[in-house]
């Protein structure tokens, strides 16, 4: 009997320690990844954001030795896709892709959030910042930003301006923009980017705030004026387009982006690895170049700097959204 208690005891040591081995490396993260990844990309398949996705795919397959597998979860503005991981297990085997609007500016966009963005995720890092631009008819009387204020101060109401749909970053920088100009322009949703550029050239709208791969070629070829880009710093493809800050508005900036977060209590050591596998895939020449072929800007950076980034974000729209009393269902 002391023979078999004593083996009892040896065999739950042993069995204490295997198991504190395998919660040690679970907690550090060591043996991670172990099988497939889910990535959830809140928009639908074709857009840039899900086509920056799918380019680095192959990249991180080759570096975490697992495939990570994409899930198109659009809807919502986004708070469809990211519901899901909110609820996920951190374990670091589904993550989401959020874009400016789930991530910042729903919070204070829809009266009731299925999520606490800042509380319900541990940001792994940003993938890409997508610059916008303010385009107009060419049968419009102003030919510069400058102008266009002026224009829009004499027919207070009467101007309208197309964007990507209501609680979207072009809605949300439109708005910036009328409050910064301290002018009332009439804002009209579209569903995307295209179809606002579009009826701009066809002289439906007299202006839009658009994304830039939706009215480059138009305004190469003189159909559609440029006013400014909304980004803090002027485009590689846009060289003589001036920043809206430069062209009148000192300040202003108004960029879409997106990137990665995982669950709330996924440890530390993995979103590490995640995000440093992510950097390195958007160091990659080739990915950069592709990227920019989209008109969308790689922005590697670390989770502490993609946590500060939402965070800014999330008071600098609060306060736009807010003085502008735009609300979603």
């Amino acid at each position: 009997m002391k023979r078999f208690a004593r083996a009892a005891a040896l065999l739950g040591m042993a069995c204490a320690l295997v198991a504190g081995t395998v919660q040690s490396q679970a907690a550090s993260g060591s043996d991670f990844p172990g099988k497939p990844i889910r990535m959830i990309v809140t928009f639908p398949p074709g857009g840039s954001a899900d086509a920056v996705v799918r380019m680095l795919v192959p990249k991180l397959n080759d570096k975490l030795g697992q495939p990570v597998v994409v899930d198109n979860r659009p809807g919502a503005g986004g708070n469809v896709g990211l519901t899901a991981v909110a609820k996920a297990p951190g374990d670091g085997y589904t993550l989401g892709v959020g874009a400016a609007g789930a991530l910042s500016a729903n919070s204070s966009l829809y009266p009731n959030m299925p999520f606490d963005p800042l509380k319900d995720f541990k940001p792994v890092g940003m993938l890409a910042a997508i610059p916008f631009v303010i385009v107009g008819h060419p049968s419009v009387p102003a030919k510069t930003l400058q102008g266009l204020i002026a224009l829009a101060k004499a027919q207070p109401g009467k101007l309208s301006i197309g964007h990507g749909g209501n609680g979207t970053a072009m809605h949300l920088s439109a708005a910036l923009f009328g409050q910064m100009a301290d002018v009332k322009l009439v804002e009209v949703p579209y569903r995307g980017s295209g179809p606002a550029a579009l009826d701009v050239l066809a002289g439906q709208i007299p202006l839009a705030v658009v994304d830039l791969p939706s009215a480059l070629q138009q305004i190469k070829a003189g159909k559609l004026i440029a006013y400014a880009v909304t980004s803090p710093a002027r485009l590689p493809m846009l060289p003589d387009v001036p920043t809206v800050a430069e062209a009148g508005l000192p300040g202003y900036d108004s960029t879409g982006w997106f990137g990665v977060v995982a669950p709330a209590d996924t440890p530390a050591s993995i979103v590490e690895r995640l995000n440093a596998e992510i950097v390195d895939a958007l160091r990659d020449e080739q990915v950069k170049v592709a990227m920019r072929n989209l008109g969308v800007e790689p922005a590697p950076g670390t989770p502490k700097d993609f946590d500060n980034y939402i965070r800014t974000e999330t008071k600098k729209w609060a306060k736009v959204i807010n003085t502008a009393g735009i609300k979603l269902d």
